[in-house]
């Protein structure tokens, strides 16, 4: 598994760096939110979720630090730091006129991470390829139904697959786009495997009674390549604080026999004690850094029945040391599924196994992770022996129970600090933290256009608060790249705002924020942003985290470009580096603002690419404003003609002003779309939700 962000970071000491002096002003241009445990830096706690259910298994609320006590080793703990979560499980809003929600195209850190964090592993070594559509079936049942608007997941393969893996995001599309590309690999079951080794050498000398099985070299590696899959997900989990981590865990369970570690044949490829270890490593790992693991079994009800087709014929024998026939089946099978309850439990999970129908395990999946408390504490040892620490919770109220974590390991070795190439260690971190940060408060937008062959220039807006910046005579970090689902890194750029404010400049930036543009140019692809900045003055910082998709501009016969919008209002915000591309298109630069005043007037502005020019024809453009119930409450319209591009493989720009006047304040969806008369069906378009709200009075 690649890990691309942790990787990329370092690369930002190179990046390109500019320092901008804002000294006069520049071009006009619901749930309760828990708090999250600080400790003293560098310093290493313990952090423990408990779950507290009453005889009913139901959540107890209301509990205080006083009701609990956290021993390690049989020894009373002080809890340096409690706290109660309870997570509402949001819905995304949709228009009533669409099926799905419309994905934001704004990102903001402006409301703290409150939701889950799931990490669903696909371990494809260990399902058979038959079984492949129950287990995305059941993954994107998960994501559909269960995915909090508010929770955050990532994908990862097993198979070491990174791209096509999936970071955290809390899109449901990009996930189960993720989801689709699975397809499991699993070896044929050891006892097929070993049943026909025994027809192939039937007339053969065998050492012993025991059949070898042919595959067992490359059995055992799949099973240490997972299980290293499962500790290194847990180990970068670390570094996500004061939130129960689940990693659910899709397979059916390591295929090894790891029940037979001292072979009565020499056996070279006998890899059952180094696999051992590993589950040890992985659980380990998991207890360091507070990791549950659930685990789902895609197989459903034990009928072996697929594992039965495998088997053509089932030899001759009634030597059960054989290895082969029906015992040896169901002896895999059970192995399997211990292996996958030992993960669950011992690491405070639920091993969902034995089941057709999911979805009661997958309720108390999330039920486990929206209401718990977290306690935090100093351990009594900072030594770094790597030796296992118990841990038990208890509480102080009769007819409870409590669930935790059973221990964790100590860290071995020296401490190492991260190789940051010279960036400051909290951007660092900031920048390669698997949530968004909150502090310095930022608005984020990015629309990508065509650039030079082959790329894009994808042009990013940041939008910062002056209330969380110092505004007489500071200095703002900003810095920003682009990471491409193969971990390579794009566009990584620091750029330096000095804020030398005039009285009435400062008050401007005070009240309406300040907006940073810039351009990116990537290859087409999925990428994630990571923007993070950092006011000196304050010692705060924040950071966003962006997914987006760049299409083939120059392959695609019919595409359209990003949305950029903007309105006459928005010019109060103050620019620090305005983009060329759209200075001359739009009133006032482009701007993140989603919601705007009735007495506004929206401007956007987009390219249509028609690759397909040979054949005169119109490209007819539409800019609509649809009610949540599907009516059209304004329309303009454009046709446009081939022989405008001469030839070329070029662009119709496309602008539109949109007034607010006549439109009731509500939500609404703004739709641009591009139709060619070439082909019926060649079509392509944008939608961005928008809010209008009353104008303020005087």
């Amino acid at each position: 598994m690649k890990l691309p962000f942790r990787l990329a970071a370092a690369l930002l000491a190179a990046a390109t760096a500019s320092t901008l002096v804002i000294a006069q002003a520049g071009q006009s241009g619901q749930a309760q939110v828990p708090p999250t445990p600080t400790f003293r830096a560098q310093v290493e706690y313990v952090e423990v979720d408990a779950l507290v259910t009453d005889q009913q298994g139901q959540f107890v609320r209301g509990l205080t630090r006083d009701d609990f006590q956290v021993f390690e080793d049989g020894k009373l703990q002080d809890i340096s730091n409690f706290t109660t979560v309870d997570i509402p499980v949001e819905r995304a809003q949709r228009p009533l006129f669409s099926p799905t929600a419309i994905e934001p195209d704004v990102k903001s850190n402006e409301r703290p991470f409150d939701g889950r964090v799931y990490v669903m592993v696909l371990d494809d070594f260990h399902v058979a390829p038959l079984r492949s559509q129950r287990v995305k079936n059941a993954a994107k049942d998960f994501i559909a139904r269960h995915l909090g608007a508010n929770d955050v997941m990532a994908v990862v393969y097993t198979g070491g697959r990174a791209r096509d893996a999936q970071e955290f995001t809390s899109s449901k599309r990009l996930l189960i786009n993720a989801v689709d590309r699975f397809m499991g690999q699993k070896l044929p079951s050891i006892t097929a495997s070993r049943n026909n080794e025994y027809f192939r050498q039937r007339d053969g000398a065998f050492q012993d009674s025991r059949i070898p099985d042919p595959d067992e070299l490359q059995r055992g590696q799949r099973a240490q390549s997972t299980l290293r899959t499962l500790r290194e997900v847990a180990e970068w989990f670390g570094g996500v604080r004061g939130r129960k981590k689940t990693l659910l865990f899709f397979s059916e369970g390591i295929d090894y026999d790891i029940s037979d570690v001292i072979r009565r044949y020499d056996q070279p490829a006998n890899a059952a004690g180094a696999i051992m270890s590993d589950i040890r490593e992985a659980i380990d790992a998991t207890a360091r850094s507070n990791v549950s693991i659930y685990a789902i079994d895609p197989r459903g009800l034990a009928t072996l029945g697929d594992d039965t087709i495998e088997v053509q014929q089932f030899a001759d024998t009634d030597d059960p040391g054989n290895g082969i026939g029906a015992t040896s089946l169901n002896n895999e099978f059970r192995l399997s599924q211990m292996t996958l309850r030992q993960l669950a439990e011992d690491t405070g999970g639920v091993a969902i196994i034995n089941r057709n129908d999911y979805s009661n395990g997958f309720e108390r999946i999330v039920d486990d992770n929206s209401s718990y408390y977290v306690l935090a504490y100093y351990p009594p040892s900072d030594k770094r022996d790597g030796k296992f620490h118990r841990i038990e919770v208890k509480v102080n109220r009769p007819g409870l129970t409590v669930r935790s974590r059973r221990g964790y390991s100590a860290p071995r070795g020296r401490v190492t600090e991260p190789k940051t190439g010279g960036m400051p260690l909290e951007i660092f971190e900031t920048m390669n933290s698997p949530l968004p940060v909150s502090g310095v408060t930022m608005r984020v937008f990015a629309s990508p256009f065509k650039g030079t062959a082959p790329n894009a220039s994808v042009l990013v807006g940041v939008e910062m608060l002056g209330r969380d910046l110092t505004l007489d005579g500071g200095k703002v970090d900003l810095s920003y790249m682009a990471v491409s689902s193969t971990a390579k890194v794009f566009g990584a750029r620091n750029d330096a705002l000095t804020l030398n404010l005039r009285p009435d400049t400062r008050e401007r930036v005070q009240r309406s924020g300040i907006r940073v543009l810039n351009r990116i140019d990537v290859p087409p692809g999925r990428y994630q942003l990571r923007i993070a900045a950092r006011d000196q003055g304050k010692a705060t910082l924040g950071s966003v985290i962006y997914d987006l998709d760049v299409p083939d501009f120059y392959k695609a016969d019919f595409s359209i470009s990003g949305l950029v919008i903007t309105s006459l209002g928005s010019g109060a915000m103050m620019t620090a580096k305005p983009d060329e591309g759209t200075r001359t298109v739009l009133p006032t630069p482009p701007n993140a603002q989603r919601t705007f005043a009735q007495n506004d007037e929206l401007a956007l502005f987009a390219e249509i690419y028609d690759n397909a020019n040979k054949t005169p024809h119109k490209v007819d453009i539409t800019a609509t404003v649809i009610t949540d119930d599907g009516r059209v409450l304004y329309k303009n319209e454009e046709s446009r003609d081939s022989s405008e591009l001469q030839g070329a493989k070029g662009a119709y720009g496309y602008t539109a002003r949109i007034p607010l006047s006549e439109i009731v304040p509500g939500s609404y969806v703004l739709q641009v779309e591009a139709k060619s008369r070439l082909e019926k069906d060649k079509s392509a378009g944008r939608q961005v939700q928008i809010t209008v709200v009353p104008a303020a009075k005087p």
